[in-house]
C-alpha cells in the first residue's frame, strides 16, 4: 500500500505526465524520407502536446497492406495509417474499420488550399477516408544536356517527343561514343507498370479516363483515346523509342535506365527530384514540365497521379490524439517538413528558399493539373479488368499489328465483354 501511495504521489508531483504520456504509432511505406518527415512533424507536434511521442514505422508496400488489414481486423491497429488513397481503399474494403473523417474535416478552419479535386480523391463510398496531405504529382522530364547536344528545346508536343527521341537514339547525346541511348524510359511488366504509364500519357494529354469511365463505358476506341493508345503502343514497337527489354521492366528497372543515363525522357515524380538533383545521380541535369500535348484543342498537363493521406482506424488505441496529429499534418509546419523530406505537399504558403527549379515545378505549380480518376473506387471489378487489359497489351507488344486502329476497335469490344462478365 505504501508503494502504491508513493507512486500515486509521484505521478501527481509530475503534473500527471506519467498518466498522460502517449505514443502515437503511424504505419507508412515512405522509407527513410517518411521516417525523417514524421520525426520532424512529431517534434513540432510536441510543442503543443509535450507528453505525446510520434513513432513511424515504414514497411514495403505489400507488407503495409497485409499488416494494416490484419491489424485492423484483429483489433491490434496502429494509431494512424499513411499511404496513397487507392491503397487505403483496399484496407477499407477488407476491413470496414477506417474512420469517416468528414466531421473532423468540416471542423477544421484552415483548409482553403485544398481543391475540390483533392477532396474528391479523399472520399470513398460516401466517407472521407483520409485527410489529403501530399499530392502525388508526376511530370514529364528530359535530360537538359542531351537536349543541348542535339539542338532541341524541352519537348512540348508529341511530335516534339518523336523528333527528339530519334535524335537521342542516333546522335550520341551523352557523348560517350557508344550506341547505348534511348528516347524514352517506360515500364510494362505488371498492370500498374504498363497501364500506369498509359495513364500518364492519357491524362497528361488532357483526357479523362484510360480504359473505363465512371458510367462503366469503355473509352479506348473513342477517337482521342484511341490516338493516344496507338501512339503509346507504337513507342514500344514501330518507333522503337525504348529499350527492347522494357516489356520486362517494373519500377526498379525503369529507374535503373533513367539513373544510369540510358534514356533522355522519362516520368518525374515529385518524390524523385531531391534524389535526382544529387551529384551521384543526375546532378540536376534534367528539366520537368507537362506531358506532351497530343491535340490542339485539349490542354496538356502534369498529372496528379494520386493523393497520399492519413487515415485513422476505428480501433486506434489513442484515437482522439491520433485525430489531432492527423489534423496537424495539414499545418504549415508539418507541410514544410513534408516538402523538405518527401518532396510533396498540398499547401505552398511557406518558405521555399533553396529549392531547385525542378522542385519548384511541383511546389509552386504554374502548369495545368489533371487528376487521375481511380476507377477502382467506382468499379469493384476494375482491378480484374485492368489485369486482362494488361495481358492483351503485352501480347500485342511482342506481336505488333499492321492495322493498329482495327486492333484497338477489336480490343475495345473484348474489354466490353470482359466488363459485362465481371459485373
Amino acid at each position: 500500500m505504501k508503494l502504491k501511495a508513493l507512486l500515486a504521489g509521484t505521478t501527481l508531483a509530475l503534473g500527471g505526465s506519467m498518466a498522460m504520456a502517449e505514443e502515437l504509432v503511424i504505419w507508412h511505406d515512405l522509407g527513410d524520407n517518411g521516417i525523417n518527415w514524421f520525426a520532424e512533424a512529431g517534434e513540432a507536434f510536441k510543442k503543443m502536446h509535450p507528453d505525446v511521442t510520434v513513432k513511424s514505422v515504414s514497411f514495403p508496400t505489400d507488407q503495409w497492406y497485409g499488416k494494416s488489414i490484419a491489424a485492423l481486423n484483429t483489433n491490434t491497429a496502429p494509431d494512424l495509417l499513411y499511404n496513397n488513397y487507392e491503397r487505403v481503399i483496399r484496407v477499407v474494403d477488407q476491413t470496414g474499420k477506417v474512420m469517416d473523417l468528414s466531421d473532423v474535416f468540416a471542423g477544421m478552419a484552415d483548409t482553403g488550399f485544398l481543391s475540390e479535386a483533392d477532396l474528391n480523391v479523399a472520399r470513398y463510398d460516401g466517407n472521407m477516408i483520409i485527410l489529403p496531405v501530399q499530392r502525388v504529382q508526376m511530370g514529364f522530364g528530359a535530360r537538359k544536356s542531351w537536349l543541348e547536344a542535339v539542338g532541341e528545346d524541352f519537348p512540348e508536343t508529341w511530335e516534339d517527343v518523336q523528333r527528339v527521341s530519334a535524335k537521342f537514339i542516333a546522335e550520341d547525346p551523352d557523348g560517350n561514343g557508344k550506341d547505348d541511348t534511348y528516347g524514352l524510359a517506360l515500364e510494362a511488366a505488371n498492370p500498374r507498370d504498363l497501364i500506369h504509364m498509359l495513364d500518364l500519357y492519357t491524362f497528361g494529354a488532357g483526357l479523362r479516363h484510360t480504359l473505363i469511365d465512371g458510367a462503366g463505358e469503355i473509352v479506348i476506341d473513342e477517337p482521342k483515346h484511341k490516338q493516344v493508345l496507338v501512339e503509346f503502343l507504337k513507342t514500344f514497337t514501330d518507333y522503337g523509342y525504348v529499350s527492347p527489354d522494357t516489356v520486362t521492366h517494373s519500377f526498379p528497372e525503369m529507374y535503373q535506365v533513367i539513373e544510369g543515363g540510358r534514356a533522355g525522357m522519362f516520368r518525374v515524380g515529385d518524390w524523385n527530384v531531391k534524389k535526382w538533383d544529387g551529384a551521384d545521380v543526375l546532378n540536376g541535369d534534367f528539366l520537368v514540365g507537362e506531358w506532351p500535348q497530343h491535340f490542339d484543342d485539349v490542354d496538356n498537363a502534369v498529372v496528379i497521379g494520386g493523393m497520399r493521406g492519413v487515415a485513422v482506424p476505428d480501433n486506434a488505441p489513442n484515437k482522439d490524439m491520433a485525430i489531432e496529429f492527423a489534423k496537424f499534418l495539414l499545418s504549415v509546419e508539418a507541410q514544410q517538413a513534408s516538402l523538405n523530406n518527401v518532396g510533396a505537399a498540398v499547401r505552398g504558403d511557406f518558405a521555399l528558399d533553396g529549392l531547385s527549379e525542378r522542385r519548384l515545378v511541383f511546389a509552386q505549380p504554374a502548369h495545368n493539373l489533371n487528376a487521375y480518376d481511380f476507377p477502382e473506387s467506382v468499379h469493384a471489378f476494375y482491378p480484374e479488368l485492368e489485369a486482362d487489359f494488361h495481358r492483351e497489351l503485352l501480347e500485342v507488344l511482342v506481336d505488333p499489328q499492321d492495322d493498329w486502329g482495327a486492333y484497338v476497335d477489336a480490343l475495345a469490344e473484348r474489354m466490353r465483354a470482359k466488363r459485362d462478365s465481371l459485373k
